[in-house]
């Protein structure tokens, strides 16, 4: 009678778990291409089977397919199953969700239009990012700015070095982040100008002015670094230091003294090519080449872009090139930045890559051969960028985090030799991250260091352009599956970028001083992203004010967290949103691409 009873109570028990037992289907929220990849993943806290799945029309609740493309892959975290969903050969345009028994996904589409104006929207975030006047506030901050330091007769000194974007959520501005942006937004327009708007003025304020907003947005960086390389081997690499984080503000209401007064000017850091100044520390710059190629690539690329429009700014620019790649040359090594008070910098230690990709882009624009040949000697100094295929890295140990030179060298005319080498390199690359994760659920290798969404859109980056150059599809899972982590196919099942998309799970609670403030999101910003636990644990003043959030998701290695006080994975980046204008541009002409095909 005895084990009657326990028996019953068991299967009580058990049933009880059973009930209690929750799954989640994790998809891009943005939607599919009709002939994209299109895989979902679908995970639960209990031990599950599965071995099919329906797809839905969500107009009519009719099944229109059921599949049997399951692939089961090992626990992730709490989630004790968890499946790929793949649906490729589905090509119906519609609105539709999944089913697998009881659980249905989100509603998503499938169309050839889902990314149009997706970029555009990243650009929102670079506009409310723009430092001097500020389109978003309609004032002017950081008028004074700034003060020379450490040049070696200049120091003190004013200089006008107005303009360009706030780095983060903080207010310091570095050559280092901005070049970067302003290189992969003029990439962006090259390979996709058919993929952007024209729906606000020079300012960034609404209304046409015949120039594509995304170019308006390039002039404003130009403009910014021309300024901070007024002449011939005056280089600048940095705007304020970190003495600005000390509370939440407005930017027009900056009051940060530097020793020049409350809100008076702020420092602008000369690069000597010699360690400064990093509070009881100093740090560990060796030269001036990782900026010198940063300026020469961008002066020579939007010498081009430029010339359709400020024709004369971009003569200007494009004669500085070649003395930023001089100087460069002459100053082999790597600029890091700066910091007074906390330990955190831009820890670039790389710098062969800068001037492999400026070496690149001059011969691209002259053709003179002793650019190809230095170019050829500093693209094999570094075969691959090392964080590919790495556990782990120091924050932005290795920047920029995908080397365009190697791209620039693979797709060089008449040298199939070195097309091929340069290919092979891009493609050791993409293998090593591969390698790292293809067991993953959703097949993202990264390390999850701070800012890992930048190294996600990286790698998006690299896989695309290896498969336009190939036709080698082996990496389009992969490609297509960190699109999709970015876009709400992760763990957490949230979007990485504010604010979008609208009818989605994005972050809205980011770490910005107008959120904090109760002045609303900024729209358009790529989050930083997942972080390990142990980096997570290890910063200053993370702080969660909202309490845990996603705590039944969290994987055993990473975290991530839509809270005002985590700026470890919740602060937006001005570099990593505009690197990603690039793959959405790129997947707005996909889609206006299959749309014709479609139509045939």
């Amino acid at each position: 009678m005895k084990k009657t009873k326990y028996f019953i109570t068991l299967c009580c028990l058990i049933s009880a778990l059973s009930a209690q037992a929750e799954a989640w289907i994790r998809i891009n929220q943005v939607g599919y291409l009709p002939k994209s990849k299109k895989v979902a993943v679908f995970m639960s806290d209990e031990k599950s089977r599965l071995g099919d799945f329906s797809l839905v029309d969500a107009t009519n609740g009719k099944i229109v397919k059921r599949f049997s493309s399951v692939k089961e892959v090992p626990k992730f975290g709490k989630m004790k199953s968890v499946f790929r969903l793949d649906f490729s050969t589905f090509q119906s345009t519609g609105n539709y969700y999944l089913k697998c028994g009881k659980y249905k996904s989100p509603v998503f589409p499938i169309g050839t239009r889902i990314y149009d104006g997706t970029a555009d929207v990243l650009l929102n975030y670079m506009r409310f990012q723009r430092c001097g006047y500020n389109p978003f506030l309609k004032d002017s901050c950081h008028v004074h700015d700034g003060y020379i330091v450490y040049h070696p007769t200049k120091t003190g000194q004013k200089i006008d070095v107005r303009g360009g974007w706030h780095d983060a959520s903080d207010y310091l501005q570095y050559t280092t982040t901005s070049a970067n942006a302003i290189y992969q937004m003029m990439f962006a327009y090259q390979q996709n100008p058919k993929s952007f708007k024209d729906e606000h003025d020079a300012a960034g304020l609404p209304g046409a002015n015949g120039i594509p907003d995304i170019v308006d947005e390039i002039k404003w960086g130009l403009d910014w670094l021309n300024r901070m390389n007024p002449d011939k081997g005056e280089m600048y690499n940095q705007i304020a230091d970190d003495r600005d984080h000390a509370n939440f503000r407005k930017p027009t209401e900056d009051k940060v003294d530097y020793g020049y007064g409350p809100g008076l000017g702020r420092p602008v850091y000369f690069c000597t090519g010699k360690p400064q100044v990093r509070g009881p520390f100093t740090n560990a710059t060796t030269g001036i080449a990782s900026t010198a190629g940063k300026f020469a690539s961008c002066f020579s690329l939007g010498a081009e872009i430029l010339k359709p429009f400020y024709p004369e700014f971009a003569r200007q620019i494009g004669a500085k090139a070649d003395n930023a790649w001089q100087f460069g040359a002459a100053n082999p090594g790597n600029c890091q930045t700066a910091s007074v008070k906390s330990p955190y910098i831009y820890e670039e230690e790389n710098w062969t890559d800068d001037m492999e990709l400026a070496s690149a882009q001059l011969y691209k624009v002259t053709k003179d051969k002793k650019y190809l040949s230095a170019a050829l000697e500093y693209g094999r100094k570094e075969p691959v960028t090392p964080w590919m295929g790495a556990d782990s890295a120091r924050h932005y140990q290795w920047y920029p985090f995908m080397n365009m030179g190697h791209y620039l060298l693979a797709n060089i005319d008449g040298d199939a030799r070195v097309s091929k080498e340069f290919i092979r390199k891009l493609r050791t690359g993409i293998e090593n991250v591969y390698q790292k994760g293809k067991d993953s659920p959703f097949l993202v290798g990264v390390p999850f260091i701070w800012c890992s969404n930048n190294l996600v859109t990286a790698m998006i980056t690299q896989c695309r352009l290896y498969r336009e150059l190939t036709g080698d599809l082996r990496y389009e899972e992969m490609e297509s599956s960190l699109v999709d982590w970015l876009l709400g196919c992760n763990p957490w099942g949230t979007s990485m970028i504010i604010d979008f998309p609208k009818n989605g799970d994005f972050p809205s609670k980011p770490h910005a001083a107008i959120t904090a403030m109760g002045g609303g999101n900024p729209t358009g910003g790529l989050v930083d992203g997942p972080v390990y636990q142990n980096i997570f644990k290890s910063l200053r003043g993370v702080v969660l004010t909202d309490g845990e959030t996603y705590d039944q998701f969290q994987p055993d290695e990473m975290v991530y967290h839509d809270c005002v006080g985590d700026y470890s994975s919740n602060e937006p980046t001005m570099d990593g949103t505009a690197s990603l204008t690039y793959p959405f541009s790129s997947l707005q002409a996909d889609g206006a691409k299959q749309e014709m095909e479609l139509r045939k």
